[in-house]
């Protein structure tokens, strides 16, 4: 698979992407040049051989802000696509093998979910619970979980209504080991697409609510809250939000771009399986 995906240009765009900012989530703060707290006098200069893009509002370094900031931003967007992942595959699968009365309860309860505004009740959430980013990420991870419930009940859908499946329960194989055997094979390509996609999806949610000073307590470094602050001086460093803004949307990109590789590999996989099947 990972293989397949390196094949395409794509993939190698994506793998790029993501193993800088992988790198910026692990040794980040350790490459910060200066303290991202550390003040000083020179407030708002451009950027220098002291300072390579510069300082802020109050002459902190906006490179080690930018560095800092890194992991902050990258784990709350894997804590809302490994939330979503854990909250809404078990339940899409299960909907589909026990009965009518958990399928018709699950169905509510997501449609209940997706109704609601997960920006505002993120907001509402860590307002109840204190102003931390695991809340506010695990409340998102919630929300976003109908998209992981529905990719899991399509695919279970389509394998629990093929012939090998039902031959398999007829012979008397138990619902643990269709699952395992059959329907996890073919949940798992979608699962991984879906996931690609939400940590992008969960990437903007941390970037937005970091923007609205939600999640991380101040003067913590984000790449939302830089942004925010960026853009309330644009009259005196109007070149600012740039660095932040190419950040945010270079990180999104490359989770779009390996979730096109995944879905492109996954299509290419099962075409050959047709065509293996279809020689013999």
């Amino acid at each position: 698979m990972l293989r397949r995906i390196w094949a395409l240009p794509t993939g190698k765009i994506a793998f790029g992407i993501l193993a800088l900012v992988a790198v910026l989530a692990v040794a980040g703060p350790l490459l910060a040049p200066q303290d991202p707290l550390a003040g000083s006098p020179q407030a708002l200069t451009g950027p220098s051989g002291a300072h390579w893009l510069g300082t802020d509002y109050l002459g902190r370094d906006v490179l080690s802000r930018l560095l800092a900031g890194s992991r902050t931003s990258i784990v709350g967007s894997l804590e809302v696509a490994l939330t979503a992942l854990l909250v809404g595959v078990l339940p899409g699968i299960l909907s589909v093998y026990l009965g009518r009365v958990f399928e018709w309860s699950v169905l509510r309860l997501t449609d209940t979910l997706i109704s609601l505004p997960f920006l505002v009740f993120a907001v509402a959430v860590t307002a109840l619970l204190g102003n931390g980013i695991t809340q506010a990420m695990l409340t998102v991870g919630v929300l976003v979980s109908p998209l992981f419930f529905r990719v899991s009940r399509a695919a279970t859908l389509a394998v629990a209504r093929s012939q090998y499946v039902e031959a398999a329960l007829i012979s008397g194989a138990s619902f643990g080991q269709v699952v395992r055997r059959h329907v996890w094979v073919k949940v798992l390509p979608p699962i991984g697409v879906a996931l690609a996609q939400t940590i992008g999806i969960g990437f903007v949610v941390v970037s937005s609510l970091t923007f609205l000073g939600v999640g991380v307590q101040p003067p913590a470094p984000t790449w939302g809250g830089l942004l925010a602050s960026d853009l309330g001086y644009l009259d005196y460093q109007p070149w600012a939000p740039a660095v932040p803004a190419l950040l945010i949307m270079g990180t999104v990109w490359g989770c779009n771009l390996l979730a096109d590789a995944l879905r492109d590999v996954s299509g290419q996989a099962g075409r050959s399986l047709v065509t293996k099947v279809g020689e013999r």
